[in-house]
């Protein structure tokens, strides 16, 4: 930092006329506080955001990449930027997500994909995801039930709608993200489904769909007549 003047330095910039002035990397430079040796913060936080060697989307869509394993491959980054960098990634992902979805009506599937889109499409495992809905198909909740390879055995009905009932739920939306960016549902996927939906019809919570999150793209299973559509009040 010392070729850069002394009010030009991102920290000092920051003070003096606040965040909003900072470049991305400057505001991830400041976030760093430190760079790595024979570089300062504001050069490796522009390694971070736009390495064209990283083979990923430039910018700050990196962030959205919250493992720690992922950051710790980037030279310069031990352990305690790593984790600053996974606690930014999932930060920014929650308040994009506590802005959007407080109460929002899920009116149709592309209205939900389109929520869920940026938070999902990037993930390097499979995520399953309940939102929980009341009479006016407002989303009032959500809970993770389960990472990894989606397998209608491993995951049960009975934890979907335990959670459920504890939010109150009227409807259930069950999303998951492909990582392939292919939405095309798996026998899995469709196994998984219609055990839910048949739970969810004896338990008076139905489903009313199952949405599969690729890469800008999504599967709506209702919208495809896999699921029974209720009436909606």
């Amino acid at each position: 930092m010392k070729d850069i003047p002394a009010a030009e330095r991102p920290y000092e910039k920051c003070v003096r006329k606040g965040p909003s002035f900072l470049s991305d990397s400057e505001l991830l430079a400041v976030i760093l506080r430190n760079g790595s040796v024979g570089e300062s913060a504001l050069t490796l936080a522009r390694r971070i955001l736009y390495d064209q060697s990283a083979g990923e989307p430039e910018g700050l869509v990196r962030l959205a990449n919250s493992r720690m394993t992922h950051w710790q491959h980037i030279r310069g980054i031990g352990k305690v930027k790593a984790l600053q960098m996974a606690c930014l990634g999932e930060i920014s992902k929650r308040i994009s997500l506590s802005g959007d979805l407080q109460y929002v009506t899920m009116s149709s599937p592309e209205m939900t994909a389109s929520l869920y889109m940026e938070s999902m499409r990037h993930l390097s495992q499979e995520i399953v995801k309940v939102l929980f809905l009341n009479s006016k198909s407002k989303r009032t909740g959500e809970c993770d039930i389960s990472k990894g390879t989606v397998n209608a055995s491993l995951i049960s009905p009975r934890e979907i709608f335990i959670e459920a009932v504890q939010h109150e739920a009227v409807f259930i939306i069950v999303l998951h993200n492909h990582p392939s960016g292919d939405p095309t549902p798996s026998r899995n996927d469709i196994e998984l489904t219609d055990r839910i939906e048949h739970a969810g019809k004896m338990l008076g919570i139905p489903l009313i769909d199952h949405i599969i999150i690729g890469d800008r793209c999504f599967y709506s299973f209702e919208e495809h007549g896999m699921i029974g559509q209720p009436a909606l009040c």
